[in-house]
């Protein structure tokens, strides 16, 4: 199962193709990932195996747990054997299966991205996992692109190949002009570089109170048993077993909530480590593409096509806000931002850190701190009035098990903070809420625990939607969304009045509506 030589200019490759990739023989994977696809494939029938291994040792039949070991085995074999592929000048192909054969293709010209990406059995083995993003929109794994177990050198070449694919420099003349020099640069721009001072801001993400909220979950089926034992063995518990209900309570769960909190902010920052240790973000040398490595165990390569950009998407949620912090992600044609996190361009970081990155990525800074339009009193009245509605919730329940129920009164009075704390909220999202027009882009932001700014770029705009509520209705107001092939395929303008909202899709792209607005 030797790999056939990778030709180079001398092959005679077709243009069209830069060295590093072959244009027509069909190839399989690295021989060194039959030691990764049968432990793979035996993961994926875990539940299975645990069944057949508690069942046949009841039985006393050790033959099905050989069995039951072996058939995910043969399948790992199997795929490896089974899965071909080749480049060719026009498109890519991809075979797999056995009994039931399926071939895959992709024209070049719909590459997206390539994603590079290594567990650390892969980086022992010196191998890594191409997965190829088109405009497909394949949801099914078996329906992608993704050929894992090729040597790392291979895998980067071929992410050249599929996003370089024609001439591998530009003219020196187009260099010079763009410089002023006549030297075409060697080496990719580095744009940012991880900083270990970003590992503060982990703790205000959500990402860790998963994670915490299921430990503590865990811990909680043992809570009994835990409680019973602090309770007998630890003294300075004892004095709880004299204490009302009512003091008890107050005590368990502001004690839940540091916990809650202390675990979460671990994991978060364990997690943000893990994530996007090495994390370095480039522009090639020609300027065609963007390069975003990160990781600590898996590491993970992603190239984007700079002419696919559509955008920046900046999300601000309500902690990193606090501390002047966000997250940047681009907006691109055909590949989902859910694809792989092949959207994201950076961690959570300072936002002058976002502005100068998203200022490079798009060529232009004003789009990222342009003065937002707001949308008027009647947005305001919506904002306050749905505020208050959803803080007067909870005091009626109170108020009703204090009547039902020998609950005590006072379990009303901490609902009433909730007030205040709406009409906070209320202001933050009124604030928050507006668009604008730049000469290239549409800006929308809105939110307030979960904010972000969206730029989208004009042109890339393919039609409008205008969605409009009973209650939007009677307040004359409705939600401009902006449709496109790119990112999340939709970006709303919230509560904009109806004449602003017609009048800012037909600035936005001219002529998309003119025919309905006579």
């Amino acid at each position: 199962m030797s790999q056939p030589p990778v030709p180079g200019p001398a092959a005679g490759l077709p243009p069209g193709l830069p060295p590093g990739v072959e244009p027509f023989p069909w190839r399989r994977l690295d021989p060194r990932m039959l030691l990764v696809h049968p432990v793979l494939e035996l993961l994926k029938f875990l539940p299975v195996l645990v069944g057949i291994f508690v069942l046949g040792s009841s039985g006393g039949g050790g033959y099905w747990q050989l069995i039951g070991v072996g058939i995910p085995v043969a399948l790992g074999v199997v795929r490896f054997l089974t899965t071909t592929y080749r480049i060719t000048p026009e498109q890519i192909e991809l075979q797999r299966g056995l009994i039931g054969r399926k071939v895959l293709t992709a024209r070049l010209d719909r590459v997206r991205a390539v994603e590079v990406t290594s567990s650390p059995i892969h980086r022992i083995l010196g191998l890594a996992k191409v997965e190829i993003g088109t405009a497909s929109g394949a949801k099914d794994d078996d329906d992608k692109f993704a050929l894992d177990g090729l040597p790392l050198e291979q895998a980067r070449q071929m992410r050249v190949a599929l996003l370089h694919r024609t001439d591998p420099r530009p003219s020196s003349d187009a260099v010079a002009g763009a410089t002023g020099s006549d030297d075409v640069p060697d080496e990719d721009l580095v744009l940012l570089e991880f900083d270990r001072r970003w590992v503060r801001y982990a703790p205000l993400t959500s990402s860790g109170n998963v994670i915490a909220a299921g430990v503590m979950a865990v811990l909680g089926q043992f809570s009994q048993n835990i409680g019973e034992r602090l309770f007998d063995e630890v003294d300075a518990f004892s004095w709880i077993k004299d204490r009302p209900l009512g003091t008890v309570i107050p005590i368990a769960v502001v004690s839940l909530l540091v916990v809650f909190l202390v675990l979460g902010g671990l994991f978060s920052v364990l997690g943000y480590l893990i994530t996007n240790w090495g994390f370095t973000l480039l522009r090639d040398a020609r300027g065609r593409t963007f390069h975003v490595r990160r990781g600590l165990l898996t590491t993970t390569e992603t190239s984007l096509e700079r002419e696919r950009v559509r955008g920046l998407e900046v999300v601000e949620p309500l902690g990193l806000r606090l501390v002047g912090a966000a997250r940047l992600a681009a907006i691109v044609t055909g590949v989902k931002a859910s694809e792989s996190g092949s959207a994201q361009l950076v961690p959570p970081a300072p936002r002058e850190v976002i502005d100068a990155t998203g200022a490079a990525v798009i060529d232009v800074a004003e789009p990222l701190r342009l003065p937002l339009v707001q949308h008027g009193p009647a947005a305001r009245r919506r904002r306050y009035t749905r505020a208050l509605l959803g803080a007067a919730a909870p005091p009626a329940v109170a108020v009703v098990l204090a009547l039902a129920t020998p609950a005590d009164w006072w379990v009303v009075l901490p609902t009433l903070a909730l007030f205040p704390i709406a009409l906070l909220l209320a202001r933050d999202r009124y604030r928050r809420l507006g668009h604008a027009l730049s000469d290239a882009y549409l800006v929308v932001r809105s939110g307030s625990l979960r904010g972000r700014r969206d730029l989208l770029q004009r042109s890339g705009i393919i039609g409008w939607n205008l969605h409009q509520s009973w209650f939007q209705r009677r307040a004359g107001l409705v939600t401009l969304v902006a449709t496109t092939a790119a990112g999340r395929q939709a970006y709303a303008a919230h509560d904009i009045p109806e004449g602003l909202a017609v009048h800012l899709a037909d600035e936005a792209v001219p002529g998309l509506i003119t025919q309905f607005l006579a």
